[in-house]
This record gives structure tokens, C-alpha cells and sequence, in this order.
């Protein structure tokens, strides 16, 4: 089989479909792999790298896509693919369709044979290929949460852990999965106070024993989501369902009672958001505010550290 890896056109997207080790691995298989002239780069991989491992190197995104029998990347195909995609041909990628009708539209209109990382399930319902850009993404929740927490940066000017003397801030997550879980160990390790919501009270349950009574953990319904995201500087939204659109858990309405200059990552906008005013955003131009609340919806988090995240 020949396998292609092109080069990621997302806006800030800078990880790659296969590292060196992988190519070697395929190599061996008996596969031939052909990877698109600087895909690596922005992960920090040259092209000798790869052809160290035997991969070979094409001038372009079309060379890959013609004569590739498998397409491996990190993130959909943009419009501009589209038409290189070619009958039959599989697409081995993270793809989000929920909230995503015309990509849908395009690949059955082209017969492609579209995997999709984030609903590859193992016999015991867990996401193996997701679970590593969850865990990223909800670490770096509460990283950028924290910065645009400051006053510079248009946020209520709280530290997090604060300081002898000086309440912490406080730190509401909505969904106790990878993410939620994640994103708690990054918070509790700021001194912030951590509340999580979840409908699953086994989960909430796991998360009690886990951080030792560390967090304060709520049955997820509209009143408690309400009460905790009045009270909170950082509201995570880390909902999933599984190949399905993020439900809407917090309302327009509710957003209204937050205070002016709290802070949201809604990490489910991959999978529409979880958050009714949020929308799409990227890297170079990640928030924007409404009812004096800044959101921080980038849809593709784990891309801005590719040699971690690759």
C-alpha cells in the first residue's frame, strides 16, 4: 500500500500525520510511504529525517493525494482538498463531523473510505487515538485560561493559585472525562479552587478518590452549572458524546450572571461547543468577548505544541 502524508493546511496548524519511527514501521510492513516536502517542519521533523526511515518526498499536496492509496493527516480536509480526494482512496484522520454537514457531504460524494480517529473505539467504549489530544488540550485549558485571566489581556487580572493572604481563583469544569480529568490535575496543581460537573455520579465518584477530596465534584444539571458558573474566573467547557455535536449546557441567558472578565475555554467546540455563544476561533486570533466574557474556542488546541502533540 502506499501511504500519504500532506502537509497540514489548518490555519496554525503545525503537527504532522506520522513521525519518523512510524515511517520506519510502515517501511518494514512493506509499505511504501510518500510524505509532502516540508510536512514535518512545524513539528520540528526535516525532510531527511523521514527519508533516513525510507519515506520519499513529493513536491506537492496533489503528487501525495494522486497517487497515495491512504491519506494520513491530523485535521480534515479543508475545501481546497476536497478535489484531490479520490474514490475509494481511505482517509485516516481526526475529523469531527458532528458540526462539520458539507466535509460529510464531500466524502460520501467522493466514495472515501474516512476513518476517524476520535470514534476508534477498543472493546471497553474507551477512545484510544483521542485520549492523547484530550489529555493535551486539557492541560493547555488551564494554561491559556490562566493567561487571559489577566488584567493585560482583558481578563479580571486573577492569579489562579493566588498568594498568601489572597484567595485563589476559582475553576468550574464541565465534564469529567480526559479532558475535565486533565484539565483538574492542571488547575489543582495551580492552588486554584476546582469544581467539576458531571452526569455520571460512578465518575464523579472516581474523580472524589482520585484527587482525594481535593476538587468539589457536582451532580452536572442546569442549577448546579448555573450556581458554579457564577462563582467561577474559569469555566472549562469539556463535554464529548462521541461522534455526536456537544449539547449546549450553558445558555446565552446563563452567561449573563458570570462575572465581567471570567474566562472560557470551550474545548468541545471541535464538536460544536458546549457553550451556546461559542464559535469557532484559531491560534493567531483566539478570543473573543461577549457579555464581558471572553471565550477561547480554538478548535484545534493540541496544534500549537506539535512536538508534543505529534
Amino acid at each position: 500500500m502506499i501511504i500519504g502524508i500532506p502537509k497540514e493546511i489548518k490555519k496554525d496548524e503545525y503537527r504532522v500525520g506520522i513521525v519518523p519511527s512510524g515511517v520506519r514501521s510502515l517501511v518494514l510492513a512493506g509499505h511504501k510511504v510518500i510524505i509532502e516536502d516540508g510536512a514535518g517542519l512545524g513539528s520540528g521533523i526535516s525532510n531527511s529525517e523521514y527519508e533516513f526511515e525510507g519515506a520519499e518526498i513529493v513536491p506537492s499536496a496533489k503528487d501525495v493525494y494522486l497517487r497515495a492509496d491512504m491519506i494520513m493527516k491530523v485535521k480534515e480536509p479543508l475545501p481546497s482538498e476536497y478535489d484531490m480526494l479520490r474514490e475509494g482512496q481511505i482517509l485516516y484522520t481526526y475529523l469531527h463531523l458532528a458540526p462539520a454537514p458539507d466535509l460529510t457531504k464531500a466524502l460520501l460524494e467522493r466514495k472515501i473510505i474516512a476513518i476517524a480517529y476520535e470514534t476508534v473505539q477498543l472493546d471497553d467504549g474507551s477512545l484510544p487515538l483521542l485520549i492523547p489530544m484530550s489529555e493535551i488540550a486539557g492541560r493547555m485549558s488551564i494554561q491559556e485560561g490562566a493567561k487571559y485571566l489577566e488584567r493585560e489581556k482583558g481578563g479580571r487580572g486573577i492569579l489562579l493559585g493566588g498568594v498568601p493572604g489572597v484567595a485563589p481563583g476559582k475553576v468550574t469544569i464541565i465534564g469529567g472525562g480526559i479532558v475535565g480529568t486533565n484539565a483538574a490535575k492542571m488547575a489543582i496543581g495551580t492552588g486554584a479552587t476546582v469544581t467539576i460537573l458531571d452526569a455520571s455520579l460512578y465518575r464523579l465518584r472516581y474523580l472524589d478518590d482520585i484527587f482525594g477530596g481535593r476538587i468539589r465534584t457536582l451532580m452536572s444539571d442546569s442549577h448546579n452549572i448555573m450556581e458554579s458558573i457564577k462563582e467561577a474566573d474559569l469555566v472549562i467547557g469539556a463535554v464529548l458524546i462521541p461522534g455526536a455535536r456537544a449539547p449546549f449546557l450553558v445558555t446565552r441567558g446563563m452567561l449573563s450572571d458570570m462575572k465581567e472578565g471570567s474566562v472560557i475555554v470551550d474545548v468541545s467546540i471541535d464538536q460544536g461547543g458546549c457553550i451556546e455563544t461559542s464559535k469557532p476561533t484559531s491560534h493567531s486570533n483566539p478570543i473573543f468577548v461577549v457579555d464581558g466574557v471572553i471565550h477561547y474556542c480554538v478548535t484545534n488546541m493540541p496544534g500549537a505544541v506539535p512536538r508534543t502533540s505529534t
